[in-house]
């Protein structure tokens, strides 16, 4: 049996379904020689201006002021509301959940999970025209 040959419990030779001896040994090689050459291709002087030092700080405090900045705009909109119609604390509870809703919202788009409604394109328009 060659040294590297794959082995059953019972330490005969481990045949994959397809029948073929090693054929899981050989996928495992040629993923890895991939994912190695993707790597080198990919970290040739490129780094990920998002996430090193002062870019990260920064990318953070946006999406902290995104997230705060809706939900204080939430609640001085409920405040406003309670002090001209004097539905105190309704207005407050109802607008300060409406701005931690903006608030996530908000963080999401600029963390690019969520497409801006901007860029959508309705069912029937041609993207770019």
């Amino acid at each position: 049996m060659a040294p590297g040959t794959p082995k059953g419990k019972d330490g005969q030779k481990a045949e994959s379904k397809t029948g073929e001896v090693g054929d899981l040994e050989t996928r495992r090689k040629a993923l890895d020689m991939a994912l190695s050459a993707r790597n080198d291709a990919e970290g040739r002087g490129t780094t990920d201006r998002r996430t090193s030092g002062g870019a990260g700080f920064a990318s953070a405090l946006k999406l902290s002021s995104e997230f705060i900045g809706g939900i204080l705009v939430g609640a001085g909109i409920g405040y406003l509301i309670d002090r001209l119609a004097g539905t105190s604390p309704w207005g407050m509870i109802v607008f300060l959940l409406l701005g931690f809703v903006a608030g996530i919202l908000n963080v999401l788009r600029s963390a690019g999970v969520v497409a801006d409604p901007e860029k959508r394109t309705r069912s029937g328009d041609k993207p770019g025209g």
